[in-house]
């Protein structure tokens, strides 16, 4: 289950940059512990997939989880072996932009022990350092 959008006003993003800190989505507004990213980066779905799984699997389905990220911006690849110049690639994947200080996942459910050990596994998937954070710390 790879998430990508149903339908998009353009095909084809420009790269953009990924400067400044996330002023939107920087505090844990649904469960009761979150993991915050702490430096930018382009999240794939597939990254977001797993680790979706991995903290699905560990919490054994009994904890409810949120996934305050969503893949939105299309990333281009050009054929190998292709010679310049002839335009833009096709669309390859799917990323979502995280700026440092973005609560990427949130949980419910568990002890505090668990959602550590839980969120630690995850960080171990995503290409970003992260922190651990708990809604009596916002």
């Amino acid at each position: 289950m790879i998430m990508s959008p149903k339908r998009t006003k353009y095909r084809k993003f420009h790269r953009g940059r990924m400067t400044g800190i996330a002023t939107r989505g920087n505090t844990v507004t649904f469960g009761d512990y979150g993991l915050q990213s702490l430096e930018p980066s382009w999240i794939t779905s597939r990254q977001i997939e797993a680790t979706r799984r991995t903290i699905t699997r560990y919490t054994k389905r009994k904890a409810k989880l949120w996934i305050k990220i969503f893949p939105d911006k299309s990333v281009t690849a050009r054929a190998a072996e292709s010679r310049m110049g002839a335009g833009k690639g096709s669309v390859d994947h799917w990323v979502a932009v995280v700026k440092p200080g973005t609560v990427m996942f949130e949980i419910s459910g568990l002890t505090l022990e668990e959602a550590k050990i839980a969120f630690k596994l995850a960080a171990y998937k995503l290409p970003v350092k992260t922190k651990f954070i708990s809604k009596e710390e916002n």
